[in-house]
């Protein structure tokens, strides 16, 4: 795995970093990897408790089926198996938590050493949320102890204690919870170097307990609040000199690094800024699909002035078909947007938080994005619709660095994310 010698060149004064693909899309991975198999490097790709858990989450998909997904789109694209590292977010008893914690936690651990067995290599241990018998908010002592519990799990499930199969881990919560914030954003306030530094010490005291003090060397990163967040319709950016205090702190600690969530739709200098600032792991999700969903809107805006000259279109109505299944089962996005119907159906279709991702699986979703794209791929598309709608696919399409199909289109649009973050990360490379 690429992060011994991460951390090494971080700890160094080098501002290299790994970004982390946290998304289920078929599309994003098969992006994302184009984009390490362009920069030969390695790809670090995570799925969250609620999107893949032993039960089979949001996504139906187990732990072991999510290995065998992204093997089959790594096939497909030849990338390298062997330069995925696979990781598990929020690992915790966040999915249950409406349940005692000892009934929780006790899913927490089956569904951590399900993780582990699959050949998940990267585990965030993230037991910061309250369940039914807890008070909130949990005193950081059980947290911690949580935290220990879940590692020790993960360390009877690893299938031999060769050290090149154990898991790293890390440890910390975000602040809000994961997935973009629900409530309006000011400036944020990093967490304090008091609280982070605790949270480490808190922690490693904790590991000590459950006499894990060798697997506490696989200890690789901490979460923590750099100031950097993204609303339904805000972006909080990342003001380097808030965190100041925080860069200097993990400079004490030279097995660790900062893991910052949320940075979706930084900017690149932002996410240079953060990189060089020791949040050496990048982690972005609703930002990959908020790019193919630009790109989805797009083509169906050119199928549909298409339609107009060519009596054999028939539309396929994409945008509709979309949110009416939104409509249809309200639960993914009612709670993050407020307001009348109008601004409720204007964050449908182009919230930072697209909530619109859960939906792309839907059988009648999937099937008006497949008439989409046999509809623009019956005939060459009018570079003038092309340079109207996508402007910067159209530069890319005039100069032969892609072709003029669909799922080109939409492969490089979402590479434009990608290519952000790669850049962003600077030249560290799977064989750093």
């Amino acid at each position: 795995m690429p992060f011994k010698n991460l951390i090494s060149a971080q700890h160094a004064g080098k501002p290299v970093g790994i970004y982390s693909i946290c998304s289920a899309h078929p599309f994003v991975l098969e992006a994302a990897m184009l984009q390490a198999k362009a920069d030969s490097t390695h790809l670090l790709i995570e799925s969250t408790s609620n999107q893949v858990n032993q039960f089979g989450g949001y996504t139906g998909m187990v732990p072991s089926q999510f290995v065998n997904y992204v093997r089959e789109i790594a096939e497909r694209v030849q990338f390298e198996a062997e330069k995925i590292v696979l990781g598990g977010d929020h690992l915790g008893p966040h999915v249950w938590q409406e349940l005692p914690a000892e009934e929780a936690m006790r899913h927490a651990r089956d569904m951590i050493q399900a993780y582990v067995q699959a050949g998940f290599r990267k585990i965030h241990l993230d037991t910061s949320m309250p369940c039914a018998d807890d008070t909130s908010p949990l005193d950081e002592e059980i947290v911690a102890r949580r935290a220990a519990e879940l590692c020790s799990a993960a360390e009877e499930a690893v299938p031999s204690r060769e050290p090149a199969t154990a898991p790293v881990y890390v440890i910390g919560t975000e602040v809000p919870v994961p997935g973009g914030a629900q409530e309006e954003l000011a400036q944020l306030e990093p967490t304090s170097t008091e609280a982070a530094e605790k949270t480490i010490e808190v922690t490693q005291r904790a590991f000590a307990k459950r006499q894990l003090e060798s697997t506490w060397k696989r200890v690789i990163a901490v979460v923590v609040q750099p100031g950097v967040e993204f609303s339904d319709t805000e972006v909080v950016d990342y003001i380097p000199g808030n965190a100041r205090g925080l860069t200097r702190l993990i400079e004490n600690y030279r097995g660790l690094v900062y893991e910052a969530h949320s940075t979706d739709y930084q900017s690149e200098n932002a996410l240079r800024a953060l990189v060089r600032d020791h949040f050496a792991i990048l982690k972005v999700g609703p930002g990959l699909t908020f790019a193919f969903r630009e790109a989805v809107y797009s083509l169906a805006r050119i199928e549909n002035e298409l339609s107009a000259t060519r009596p054999s279109i028939e539309e396929s109505g994409l945008r509709s078909v979309l949110d009416a299944a939104m409509l249809e089962e309200p639960k993914h996005w009612q709670k993050h947007y407020p307001g009348n119907s109008a601004q409720q159906a204007f964050s449908r279709a182009f919230s930072y938080s697209d909530r619109s991702r859960y939906y792309w699986p839907q059988p009648k979703v999937r099937k008006a994005l497949e008439q989409l794209q046999r509809n623009l791929e019956a005939s060459p598309l009018p570079l003038s619709l092309l340079s109207q709608f996508m402007p910067r696919q159209y530069e890319r399409v005039r100069s032969g660095a892609i072709a003029s199909t669909p799922r080109a289109l939409i492969l490089d649009k979402i590479m434009e994310v990608t290519g952000t973050y790669s850049r962003a990360c600077g030249s560290y490379s799977s064989s750093s």
